[in-house]
């Protein structure tokens, strides 16, 4: 990027029209992952869930909700990314906070709604994370570190408008890095890579084991170094100190910026 055009300031940045509207819609996919990914763990007594059910279901929710809501929302679902995205400076401290906050509504309000909806003998804990099969925390840690880590790096390389080769579609590659995390995470944690995930159940459900913490640190701290990776050592921006302390702060923004970037690119293979 080239940050050559002053950005609005704070107050424009979250008063004005377009940011509002951003704002208000990014609890919308949060809320559908929560509904639908969660609903596929229900415990039905007439069949139990599959590990291949639950992650088809959660990359076929990833997958599109990032084709069909990526234009409307800029596709912010998942703090940990957000966080990634900050520390990469793709976005503001300002907007960081309020996609975090919004996340965590959104996930709360699908929990909330597949808690209604669901019957009490299939509702079961409602797929809240927890550590399964004798998983240290430390082991977890690690474990949600790496499936986070590659989730981020999908990410930024199938979003990234530097690249010149074909990415093909960005949702369906998010998608099958969620399913495949899925696959590997369910024995081991129930698998999270995003702590809004675990969140919004664990909010519902009054059910916060001394283990939570796990699914915020894990998922962050991958995606972290996954933006550290990505955006200063692999395809490093060419911004001065004082530029990328400005896109923190919010007073400069690149010409393009990455949520506009990513609502473009997923609009554009959407047609």
């Amino acid at each position: 990027h080239s940050l050559t055009s002053p950005r609005p300031p704070i107050k424009k940045e979250v008063c004005s029209v377009p940011s509002q509207g951003r704002f208000c819609r990014v609890p919308g996919p949060p809320s559908s992952l929560s509904f639908f990914g969660l609903g596929s763990a229900l415990k039905w007594p007439s069949a139990l869930p599959s590990i291949l059910q639950i992650a088809l279901a959660f990359g076929l929710a990833i997958g599109t909700l990032a084709q069909a809501l990526g234009p409307v929302s800029g596709g912010h679902i998942n703090p940990a990314i957000t966080l990634a995205l900050l520390v990469g400076n793709q976005i503001s401290l300002l907007r960081a906070v309020f996609y975090v906050a919004a996340q965590l509504v959104g996930a709360i309000a699908g929990a909330g709604i597949l808690y209604g909806l669901a019957p009490l003998n299939a509702r079961g804990n409602l797929a809240v994370n927890a550590l399964n099969n004798n998983t240290t925390p430390g082991q977890a840690v690690v474990v949600e570190l790496i499936l986070t880590f590659q989730l981020a790096l999908c990410i930024f390389s199938s979003t990234d408008s530097r690249r010149t080769s074909p990415v093909g579609s960005p949702a369906l590659s998010i998608g099958l890095s969620v399913t495949l995390g899925h696959l590997v995470g369910i024995y081991f944690t129930g698998c999270s890579m995003n702590p809004a995930r675990s969140f919004g159940p664990a909010v519902v459900m009054k059910r916060f084991s001394p283990s939570h913490w796990v699914f915020w640190v894990g998922p962050i701290v991958g995606a972290i170094l996954a933006a550290i990776l990505y955006f200063y050592l692999l395809f490093p921006t060419s911004l001065s100190l004082s530029e990328r302390v400005a896109v923190v702060k919010g007073s400069y923004e690149p010409e393009e910026d990455w949520e506009e970037h990513r609502e473009k690119t997923l609009e554009l293979t959407s047609r």
